[in-house]
């Protein structure tokens, strides 16, 4: 099976998962869906990941972080998509929720959040918003 969006589709499957209150999320794995969990987990949105190698296919395994009962990630939006890609200079990228929650970015120094972005003052593609 094809996918248009497999970050679009990873970042559903978070969402669904915490919504139903699944402590586990299965995806197929990538070197960028491994780095946007590898963000997500330093800045403590979840638990821990791991690269799961089974026959012939290799799955990221993600654990989500629950507080109280209630998911850490409340939101967690798409916002460069295929159809229209969104690019940002190092000044201009949104503070999400006030500087409470990031943005993932794509630079050319590899992904990173909005905070690392600017401190090295470096734009680029805007994947994705967590809060």
């Amino acid at each position: 099976m094809s996918l248009s969006d497999p970050i679009g589709d990873m970042l559903a499957r978070i969402k669904n998962s915490q919504l139903r209150n699944h402590s586990k999320v299965s995806l197929p794995s990538s070197k960028f869906k491994i780095k946007i969990a590898e963000i997500l987990k330093s800045e403590g949105y979840i638990v821990d990941y791991k690269v799961i190698n089974e026959s012939q296919k290799i799955n990221l395994q993600i654990n989500l972080k629950y507080n109280s009962g209630n998911p850490v990630i409340s939101s967690i939006e798409r916002v460069s998509k295929p159809g229209r890609r969104v690019f940002s200079s190092a000044e201009s990228l949104p503070k999400i929720n006030n500087g409470l929650g990031i943005a993932i970015v794509s630079t050319p120094k590899g992904v990173m959040t909005d905070i690392e972005a600017r401190k090295q003052n470096i734009g680029g593609e805007i994947i994705c918003k967590v809060f």
